[in-house]
Order: C-alpha cells, then sequence, then structure tokens
C-alpha cells in the first residue's frame, strides 16, 4: 500500500516545488545566487524519484503473484497491482515536471538585468 504514497503525494509535490521556487525568485534575484533555488529543486526530485522507485518495486513483487479470475482475491490482486503501476506512471510524470522546472534554473537567469 506504499503506491498510495506515490498515486497522490508526487503531484503535491511538484506543484509545491512550482510555488517554492516561484517564492524563491525575488530573494534570488536580489541576492544574485541560484543555489536556494537548486537545492530545493534536488531535494524535492530526489524524494518523488525515491517514492517512484518504491511504487515501481510495489508493482513488480505484484506480478510475480498468482491470483485466480474466480475469486475476489484475484480482483483484489488485480486492482492492487493497476495502482502500484498508475503510483509508478504518476510519479515518473511528476519526476519529468520537477526536471524540466530544473531544467529551466540552469537555463534561465532569476531576474533579467
Amino acid at each position: 500500500m506504499k503506491s498510495w504514497l506515490a498515486l497522490v503525494v508526487t503531484p503535491t509535490i511538484a506543484l509545491a516545488t512550482q510555488s517554492v521556487l516561484y517564492s524563491m525568485v525575488t530573494p534570488s534575484c536580489s541576492a544574485q545566487a541560484r543555489l536556494q533555488l537548486h537545492i530545493v529543486a534536488a531535494v524535492a526530485l530526489t524524494i518523488v524519484v525515491v517514492m517512484a522507485v518504491v511504487a515501481f518495486g510495489e508493482s513488480s513483487l505484484r506480478r510475480g503473484e498468482p491470483g485466480s479470475h474466480d475469486s475476489d482475491e484475484g480482483h483484489a490482486h488485480g486492482r492492487r497491482r493497476f495502482l502500484a503501476n498508475m503510483a509508478s506512471a504518476v510519479a515518473a510524470l511528476s519526476a519529468l515536471v520537477i526536471l524540466a522546472m530544473w531544467f529551466t534554473l540552469w537555463v534561465l537567469t532569476p531576474c533579467e538585468p
């Protein structure tokens, strides 16, 4: 059930990262320092990637379990596996979003001269 964290928390972390990075632009511009922005992006990306790996691990563990299609246990197994797969996909997408935001920090300056 760790996949719920990846399904719900990783998009929230991506949105929070965008808000935090946006709120830190003015202080970074006045100090002409981007280190804090890079630290926020790196920490967020690390958390999201760890959650994605955990969700993917749970989905690959579920892959090997046999299930009967006639019982409710087989349907529950399928739902858990689907949830773990979706959590992996959502976490991977959130990681790509954070990576794209971080890439813009490398290319653009916090303020225009």
